[in-house]
């Protein structure tokens, strides 16, 4: 793979403002099992090997089950996931798909019917800023550590 420039050396700021965004996620009543679906999801659709790597990693330390992992890419084809959770897998690949159909109005009522809007509304926070890292992640082919 092509070396390219790393944003968190030659522009720390931006990486500083994207922390941001993590720290208020940390903060945030999303629970630790959601956040990380959401990012793994997010970033297999994307493609970003680093994020998929690092998250996998987190998922895993906060007690997610490696089947869960394997098998979340065909989440809607296995019963393993609840159905909050399969609304928010739902949520993360319209959100993340966003150039298709959006988020439906079906997910959106659905989704409300099952989180507060203030989750829902930390849901959509999640799902925007994991897009952001990949799209950094991918456009600097951000190595993958061994």
């Amino acid at each position: 793979m092509e070396k390219r420039i790393q944003l968190d050396i030659v522009e720390p700021n931006s990486y500083k403002a994207m922390f941001a965004l993590e720290k208020y996620l940390q903060q945030s009543d999303l629970k630790k099992v959601h956040k990380e679906l959401i990012k793994i999801r997010a970033s297999q659709i994307n493609g970003c090997a680093f994020c998929i790597d690092m998250h996998t990693k987190a998922a895993i330390e906060n007690g997610e089950t490696p089947q869960r992992i394997f098998l979340l890419n065909a989440w809607k084809e296995t019963t393993l996931f609840t159905e909050e959770e399969r609304t928010l897998l739902k949520i993360t690949e319209e959100v993340t798909l966003i150039h298709k159909k959006g988020l439906t109005t079906e997910t959106y009522k659905k989704a409300l019917s099952i989180f507060d809007q203030n989750y829902f509304s930390q849901i959509i926070m999640a799902i925007t800023t994991i897009n952001a890292w990949n799209r950094i992640a991918i456009s600097t082919n951000k190595p993958v550590e061994n």
